[in-house]
């Protein structure tokens, strides 16, 4: 066995008389802490997450930290704690920013359900990886849907990731985790001709509110929460600058990135009949209210279904304007400046594969900007053979 790991036999072991070994050992890992001059013990179920125990402990004893955490804090206590951190904004998501309320429902909805149950109990630095794995696979063989399973992991990610920045725990059991594959399929985008249809079906009220998804790409907070001071048609610009939350109300909008976004004359048309104070929310079924999405889709529906249209969501609806703003030539980056999201990278993942690039059409541009771009070489005539011929060498 590796230095530092112990198998642990049952006393009941075949192997304890010199037989052979007829329990299911675990294995121990210890570790020598000189500043608390004791030996540091954890068992586990495999050699492998001791050895990973091990190899994490002597380093982190080399650098000084602490291996264990002092406290037999459960897992429901870590998470409702950092739950708590996130809501209030003391804890900062992977982007910097604070936690939207919504994300940190969700968080607490899914550990409610799928973790807390099995797990919630069990004392933070106990829980292995091996726990997590068995928790994914059971989520998986009960017909849990794969992006459910992730849904339930990612805030197991970001408490164990703080509690290691805090030096109370050495492993982290959510690294390396065998997940089930997300297979989604491309998003629903309407192409120029069918989004003008879907917005002529609509009703007067309603209409500003779906092509300002469509034709500027704001995301359904966002709308609900744009004021009319913020639509301004004399500079041909909307400005983003809250977000809308289903029970907070208005919040910063995502990455807290302010943007203007620029309004295309077929938008134009459908906000000027919007009127109001400056101060007051520009689309909902009653003055200064936010509309409600539910009764804002079932609108919509029955007046697609009437007009024997495809249905679109007002998240599809942005991924349209990413479509039709890609189409017209907007390079990545002004897109992604536009929708608001944190990196280009986003947009790229996202749309890059809406993005000129196929081999036949990138062969045409190529050829295309070559022959715009290269000038006629001068001809020569050769001393030898009387030829002309093409002088070799760059063109300047």
């Amino acid at each position: 066995m590796a230095k530092g790991i112990r198998v642990r036999h049952s006393r009941s072991c075949r192997s304890r008389r010199g037989g052979r070994c007829d329990c299911t050992p675990s294995y121990e890992a210890q570790v020598w802490d000189a500043t608390e001059q004791k030996r540091l013990r954890r068992t586990f179920d495999n050699p492998a997450e001791a050895k990973n125990w091990h190899r994490d402990a002597v380093i982190a004893l080399r650098r000084g930290h602490q291996v264990t955490g002092k406290s037999n804090a459960t897992l429901k206590a870590v998470s409702e704690d950092f739950l708590a951190l996130a809501a209030s904004g003391a804890i900062l998501n992977r982007s910097g920013d604070a936690y939207k309320p919504s994300a940190v429902r969700s968080y607490r909805q899914t550990l409610t359900r799928h973790v807390w149950p099995s797990l919630g109990d069990e004392p933070i630095r106990d829980v292995s990886r091996a726990d997590l794995q068995q928790l994914v696979d059971d989520a998986v063989a009960a017909g849990v849907p794969a992006a459910s399973v992730t849904t339930f992991i990612t805030p197991l990610r970001a408490i164990f990731k703080r509690e290691i920045s805090r030096d109370r725990l050495t492993v982290n059991p959510t690294a390396d985790l065998q997940m089930p594959a997300v297979r989604g399929g491309r998003d629903r985008i309407a192409d120029p001709t069918e989004g003008a249809q879907l917005l002529a079906a609509l009703s007067d009220a309603d209409r500003p509110i779906w092509s300002t998804a469509m034709y500027a790409g704001l995301r359904r907070g966002e709308i609900r929460a744009l004021r009319h001071g913020c639509i301004d048609l004399a500079a041909g610009v909307i400005r983003v600058e809250c977000g809308w939350d289903d029970i907070e109300g208005e919040i910063p909008t995502k990455n807290r990135g302010n943007r203007k976004v620029p309004i295309p004359d077929d938008l134009r048309g459908h906000l000027a009949t919007v009127e109001g104070p400056a101060g007051a929310l520009a689309f909902g079924d009653r003055p200064n209210e936010s509309f409600d999405p539910k009764k804002l889709t079932a609108r919509a529906d029955d007046a697609w279904k009437a007009a024997g249209l495809t249905r679109i969501t007002l998240h599809e609806c942005r991924h349209t304007y990413a479509s039709l703003m890609i189409a017209a030539g907007v390079n990545a980056k002004t897109l992604s400046t536009y929708m608001g999201h944190a990196n280009i990278t986003i947009t790229l993942d996202k749309y890059g594969h809406l993005f000129p690039g196929n081999e036949d059409e990138a062969a045409g541009l190529l050829n295309a900007y070559l022959k715009r771009s290269i000038r006629p070489l001068p001809r020569t005539r050769d001393a030898h053979s009387g030829r002309s011929r093409i002088r070799s060498g760059t063109p300047v």
